[in-house]
C-alpha cells in the first residue's frame, strides 16, 4: 500500500499527525497519474486539430501551429548536444543529488542547472535566432529603447501612444505592459549592456532562478523533503523553451522571489527576519505590477500564503514595500490605471479582437501542458485530490474548535511562542495568530454554509493550486488569448513542484518524460520565443 508522505511544515510539527489518507493500491495510483497526463495530452491534441482547421479556414487564431505560437520546423542546432547531455545527466543523477546535497547548495545548484538547460534549449535555434535576436524583433522591447533617451518625458507621454491609431504608437509589447518592462531594458542599455545578446542573457539568467525561488518557498513552509523531490522537475521544466529568451522569464523570476520572500516572512521567528523578508517581498510585488498587468493575479498565491500561516503580521511592511513602485511611477508621470484602460482598447484593435474566445478558452489551458509537462499534470491530479481530502475538516469542524482542527484554540501542539502554539505570534487572545475561536455571530453564519473549508494542505499542494486558480481567472478574463505558453510562465513554472507528490519509484520516468517533451518541442517547432 502507498501514500504520499512529505516533510511536515513548521506549521504542522511532527507530533501533530494529520488524519491518515485512505490507502491507494500502487497500481491504482499509477493508473490515475497516467490518466491525468493522458487527459492533458488528449486536450492538447483535440485543441491542436480543431485549431489547425480553424486557422486554415479563417486565419483568425493568428497562430501558425495552434495552440502554440510556433511553426512546424524540424531542426537541430549547436545547442542540441548540450541539451541532450543536460537532460541525460539530470535524469540519471538529478534526484540523487537533490536528495544528498547540503541545503545551502541545493538552490544554487538548481539555478545553475536550470540555466544550463535553458541556454542549451535556446541554442538549438542558434545563437542569433535563439538568443541574440529574440528580443530585437519589431514587437519587442528593445526596438523602443531609443525613444527613452529622456525617460521622464517618455513616461509622462506613455499613455498617449498605447492605442494603435495614436501617432507614434508603441509596438505590441511596450503598449501591452506597464512601463517597468521596457525600462528594465533601458536600464541595461544605460549601464552598457544594450542589445539583444545582453537582453537574452539577462532574461535567461533571471528565469533560471525561478527553480531556486520555488525551493526556498517550499522549505520556508517546512516542506524540505518535497522541495528536494521537486528540484529536478523544476530544473527540467519544458517551460524553459520559452524562458530562453523572453521577458516573461524575467517576470516569472520577480514574481517567484516575491512569493519566496513572503513565505520566509510568514514563517520567520525573529522580527528583523520577518521585517526584511516582508519589505523585500512587497518591493518585488510592486515591481511585478509594473512589469505585467496580468501579475495582479499574484494576489491569489499571496492570500494563500497568508491563509496558510494564519497570520497578518507581515502585511503592514509588505504593503509598505509594495507601495514603493506605484508611488515612484506615479510621481514620474506614469498612470497605471489609465494605461490599463487604454490597453484593453488596444488589445481588441489588434489580434486579440480577432481571436475567438470560444477556442482560446480551451486552447490556453492546453498550452499549460507544453510549458509544465506531463509530470505536472500527474502531480496536479494528486494535488487536487489531496486538497479535496483536506476538506474533511469543514466549517462545522472549525466552529466546534476541537483539538487539531482549524479554528481551535490550539490548532497544533507546541510550546509557548512556537509555531502551532496557542499564541503563534504575540498579540494576546484574539490577536493575529493567536488561534482564538471565531466570534459567535460569525460562527452562526458560517455554520449555515453548505461547503467545507479545507485545513492546511501540504505546501507542494497549496502553491500550485493557488497558481491554478490564478490561471483560471486569467483564462476567464479573455485577455490572455494565445501565447500563454509564454505569458503564463510566472504561474506555470510552479506546477512542476507537484511532482513531489508522485511516488518516488516513478519519478525518474516522469522526469525523463519532462525532458523528452521539451526536446521534442524545441526540435520540431520553431517557437517565436
Amino acid at each position: 500500500m502507498s501514500r504520499v508522505t512529505l516533510t511536515p511544515s513548521p506549521l504542522h510539527p511532527p507530533d501533530a499527525e494529520p488524519e491518515p489518507e485512505p490507502a491507494v493500491p500502487p497500481r491504482a495510483g499509477r493508473r490515475r497519474d497516467l490518466a491525468a497526463a493522458a487527459a492533458g495530452l488528449v486536450l492538447f491534441a483535440v485543441v491542436a486539430v480543431v485549431g489547425t482547421r480553424i486557422e486554415h479556414r479563417t486565419g483568425k487564431l493568428h497562430a501558425p501551429w495552434p495552440p502554440l505560437l510556433a511553426t512546424w520546423h524540424p531542426h537541430t542546432g549547436p545547442g542540441t548536444p548540450a541539451a541532450v547531455a543536460v537532460a541525460v545527466l539530470a535524469v540519471a543523477y538529478g534526484p540523487r543529488l537533490a536528495e544528498r546535497l547540503p541545503w545551502r547548495a541545493l538552490p544554487w545548484a538548481a539555478w545553475g542547472a536550470a540555466m544550463a538547460w535553458t541556454w542549451s534549449l535556446a541554442l538549438v535555434d542558434g545563437w542569433r535566432r535563439g538568443v541574440a535576436n529574440r528580443l530585437t524583433t519589431r514587437n519587442e522591447y528593445l526596438v523602443e529603447v531609443p525613444r527613452f533617451r529622456h525617460a521622464g518625458a517618455a513616461l509622462r507621454d506613455y499613455t498617449h501612444h498605447i492605442l494603435i491609431d495614436s501617432p507614434g504608437h508603441w509596438n505590441a509589447h511596450v503598449a501591452g505592459h506597464p512601463a517597468a518592462a521596457v525600462l528594465t531594458f533601458v536600464g541595461l542599455d544605460r549601464i552598457g549592456l544594450g542589445g539583444g545578446a545582453w537582453a537574452g542573457a539577462f532574461v535567461i539568467t533571471a528565469g533560471g532562478s525561478v527553480a531556486a525561488a520555488v525551493l526556498v518557498a517550499l522549505r520556508a513552509l517546512g516542506a524540505e523533503r518535497a522541495a528536494r523531490a521537486a528540484a529536478p522537475f523544476l530544473v527540467l521544466t519544458p517551460g524553459a523553451v520559452w524562458v530562453g529568451a523572453s521577458a516573461d522569464g524575467y517576470f516569472a523570476a520577480v514574481s517567484a522571489w516575491a512569493l519566496a520572500l513572503l513565505a520566509l516572512a510568514v514563517t520567520a521567528r525573529s522580527r528583523p527576519g520577518r521585517a526584511g523578508a516582508a519589505v523585500g517581498s512587497g518591493l518585488l510585488l510592486g515591481l511585478a505590477l509594473y512589469l505585467s498587468y496580468g501579475l495582479t493575479l499574484l494576489v491569489v498565491p499571496v492570500l494563500a500564503l497568508l491563509w496558510y500561516a494564519r497570520t497578518l503580521r507581515p502585511v503592514p511592511l509588505l504593503l509598505l514595500g509594495l507601495l514603493v513602485a506605484p508611488v515612484c511611477f506615479t510621481l514620474a508621470g506614469f498612470d497605471w490605471w489609465e494605461a490599463y484602460r487604454l490597453l484593453k482598447v488596444r488589445y481588441y484593435q489588434g489580434a486579440g479582437g480577432d481571436r475567438p474566445y470560444s477556442y482560446w478558452f480551451f486552447g490556453d489551458p492546453a498550452t499549460v501542458l507544453a510549458a509544465a509537462g506531463f509530470a505536472s499534470f500527474a502531480g496536479v491530479g494528486r494535488a487536487v485530490g489531496a486538497w479535496a481530502s483536506s476538506a474533511k475538516v469543514g466549517f462545522r469542524g472549525v466552529l466546534r474548535g476541537g483539538p487539531g482542527e482549524v479554528g481551535s484554540r490550539a490548532p497544533f501542539p507546541g510550546g509557548p511562542g512556537e509555531v502551532g502554539s496557542r499564541a503563534v505570534l504575540p498579540g494576546g487572545p484574539g490577536g493575529v495568530g493567536s488561534g482564538a475561536v471565531l466570534p459567535g455571530a460569525l460562527r452562526k453564519v458560517l455554520a449555515r454554509l453548505p461547503f467545507s473549508f479545507p485545513s492546511r494542505p501540504d505546501p507542494a499542494v497549496l502553491l500550485p493550486c493557488a497558481m491554478l486558480l490564478a490561471l483560471l481567472a486569467a483564462d476567464l478574463s479573455g485577455m490572455s488569448k494565445a501565447e500563454t505558453e509564454r505569458i503564463w510562465l510566472p504561474f506555470t513554472l510552479w506546477l512542476p513542484a507537484t511532482a513531489a507528490l508522485l511516488p518516488a519509484p516513478d519519478r525518474r520516468a516522469w522526469l525523463a518524460a519532462q525532458a523528452a517533451l521539451a526536446l521534442l518541442l524545441n526540435h520540431l517547432l520553431l517557437t517565436y520565443w
